[in-house]
């Protein structure tokens, strides 16, 4: 089984959709959580995000792992991959 990935997302959000491709790229099942102008659930990213409000939002296994740019860093620095078996 591979890991527990969540993303939370805006619907026209041009990161969010950089990030998503990159997941199914690589063939990785994702939780999506769109967000959009429900503050309540972004209350909750905000809370599981350590209080970064920007999106998207990646969490694996439960573990933050921060936004788009995060997680292209770590597909290039050969990281990524072990997080996500």
């Amino acid at each position: 089984m591979g890991a527990n990935v969540e993303i939370y997302t805006w619907s026209r959000c041009p990161f969010c959709y950089r990030a998503k491709a990159l997941l199914q790229d690589k063939g990785i099942e994702f939780s999506e959580y769109c967000i959009d102008g429900d503050e309540q659930a972004r209350e909750k990213m905000t809370q599981r995000a350590n209080g970064s409000r920007s999106l998207p939002q990646i969490f694996i296994n439960d573990k933050h792992i921060g936004g788009c740019d995060e997680i292209y860093t770590l597909e290039a620095n050969n990281q990524l991959d072990p997080l996500l078996q």
